[in-house]
């Protein structure tokens, strides 16, 4: 900041002191903020665009805004990437703001907002370089960092309340689980943690909102983000790099150089392939991970499936075998897969599982597929609603461990006849196990496994060769009866087989691709981003009033401070 001249510090003193005691000042702004917008958005070449919407309401006996000063991150910014407009109408003069470094100044011209009138006012400043940091964060890979204060305005000419959000918006390829958010500063009145979700375009973003705040008051927020999604060169250096240790030719650093960046554009393009068949597989809305307190009880094992985000055609295969389980459907041929569904149906069927055996019914592979989706989306978004308010976190470590202990309840048995009756009441929660396939195998092969009652309607094969399950009652020591169900038998490793053939045949007969199965209902559950278009900005916006500050900085717990004044 420029030292002044003791001498003028005192001239400016005095002046302003001869003002304040005039009968008339010459300005008197008095206005109200009612609501307040701002959108940061992370673009994929490392520069950021802010977008402001602020709705004034002027005092019937201020002075009419005429100008409105924003502050701005830093001074890397052009005046040509500026545009504004004052409900609708666009305004042209933009300049470096006399009070607000670095700021600008926007002139509202004949649009000014005369005393007792509203106006909402919109502007949105691209490419702003120098504005994405290190960050601190200990993860994998290294990540970037934005933080974040939007402009504020001087409290002696602002009052009351404002509906204030702010928007952090990420550089497209993001999964759910990578980015992180910040917590804003302590005086922001609303919670900490941000509504998070995909944009339209398929960005994360992050969302803070309060009807408690003030336009008057600084508020910081962030986020960190894989640093891989912006050019290495936009982000901010915050250490000292490495010296060199040796030195190497010219020609030499220049062959690597064109080495190394055909060697990027491959690796990016690849990276982006895996991202995107990756992110085809990740069904689970945004929405759903956002924490709340406490575990959420009840749930079936596929829900909890869902919940877990499972592979779809090993959810689908779960609730094969839970209609099979129930009597409501027989296997007619497993390659490809046919089943006959039972008329009427029996009680206990979840709403699912109706939806399933409908969509089985279905001759078309195509439109069976297309019914299977529609399932799967129609139980995604139920799961979700069941999860509002709780905490995923929490509630997945809850079923997790109904999992550990259906396999210790199953290992634990003491006879091969108790250890299919145990098997069979817990195999659906045995079936969350992402290591399901090698347990079954580990527990089973060494057999033989007698086979759930249910078995002959999952076997085709083993339905007709097998004997019926014959039930015989014996005295028991104490002198009452004991009923015994002999079962039919499989060698371990055919039943070990047979549970697992049974997730790959849905998959190949019914599913076909999983990848493109899968990117059908993420395409509806957690769509994919798009960077930010004119038109989707034009509807969010920002803006001042008399004075203002902002400040924007590369690394977490940096310094915003910023001047203002009025007009």
């Amino acid at each position: 900041m420029r030292r002044w001249p003791i001498f003028l510090l005192i001239l400016c003193l005095s002046i302003a002191f001869l003002v304040s005691v005039q009968p008339v000042a010459a300005q008197n702004y008095a206005f109200e903020v009612p609501r307040q917008e701002v959108d940061l958005y992370v673009n994929p070449d490392g520069t950021i665009t802010l977008y402001y919407e602020i709705e004034f309401r002027n005092q019937p006996s201020a002075s009419p805004i005429d100008f409105v000063d924003i502050g701005l991150p830093n001074g890397n910014y052009s005046l040509s990437n500026i545009k504004a407009d004052i409900d609708g109408y666009p305004l042209n003069d933009i300049e470096p703001s006399p009070y607000v470094q670095p700021g600008i100044a926007i002139g509202l011209g004949a649009r000014a907002i005369a005393p007792g009138q509203s106006g909402t006012l919109h502007v949105t400043i691209n490419r702003i370089e120098g504005a994405i940091g290190k960050s601190t964060l200990d993860l994998n890979e290294p990540y970037a960092s934005i933080v974040f204060s939007p402009s504020w305005f001087d409290k002696a000419f602002v009052k009351g309340k404002t509906d204030y959000s702010v928007t952090i918006i990420l550089p497209p390829g993001l999964t759910t689980e990578e980015p992180r958010y910040h917590k804003p500063s302590s005086n922001w009145p609303g919670s900490d943690e941000p509504y998070s979700n995909f944009d339209a375009q398929g960005r994360v973003y992050y969302t803070w909102r309060s009807t408690e705040a003030n336009a008057y008051t600084q508020y910081i927020f962030g986020a960190s983000f894989p640093a891989r999604l912006v050019p290495a060169a936009a982000i901010v250096a915050t250490e000292s790099p490495n010296p060199r240790s040796f030195q190497i030719s010219e020609n030499l650093i220049g062959f690597l150089c064109c080495l190394g960046f055909m060697g990027i554009i491959i690796a990016t393009a690849y990276a982006g392939y895996r991202s995107n068949q990756k992110r085809r597989l990740q069904y689970l809305p945004p929405k759903i991970a956002i924490e709340g307190h406490g575990i959420k009880r009840g749930l079936t094992a596929v829900e909890a499936a869902i919940l877990m985000e499972q592979p779809v055609d090993k959810i689908l295969t779960m609730i094969l075998f839970s209609v099979l389980k129930k009597g409501a459907a027989t296997v007619i041929r497993q390659q490809p897969l046919e089943i006959e569904i039972t008329s009427p149906l029996p009680e206990g069927i979840q709403p699912y599982e109706v939806e399933f055996l409908e969509a089985m019914r279905l001759k078309d592979a195509g439109e069976r597929q297309k019914k299977l989706q529609e399932v799967m989306v129609n139980l995604i978004n139920a799961v979700s609603e069941k999860m509002r308010g709780f905490s995923r976190k929490e509630t997945i470590a809850y079923y997790e461990s109904i999992v550990n202990k259906a396999w210790d309840q199953v290992k634990a048995a003491e006879t091969p006849e108790v250890r299919a009756l145990t098997y069979d009441e817990v195999m659906d929660w045995t079936m969350l196990d992402r290591r399901w396939e090698d347990q079954t195998r580990e527990v089973f092969t060494p057999g033989p496994v007698f086979v759930p009652t249910w078995w002959g309607r999952y076997d085709p094969d083993f339905r007709r060769a097998a004997p019926a399950p014959t039930v015989s009652s014996a005295p028991a020591p104490s002198g009452s009866s004991k009923t015994t169900i002999n079962l039919p038998k499989l060698p371990g490793s055919d039943f070990a087989a047979s549970m697992v053939r049974g997730v790959e045949t849905f998959s190949a007969s019914v599913i076909g691709n999983l990848t493109d199965f899968t990117g059908k209902i993420t395409a509806r559950t957690n769509p994919p981003p798009p960077p930010p278009t004119s038109s989707s900005m034009s509807r969010r916006g920002g803006g001042g009033g008399s004075c203002a500050c902002a400040c924007a900085c590369a690394c977490a717990g940096c310094a915003c401070a910023c001047a203002g004044g009025g007009r």
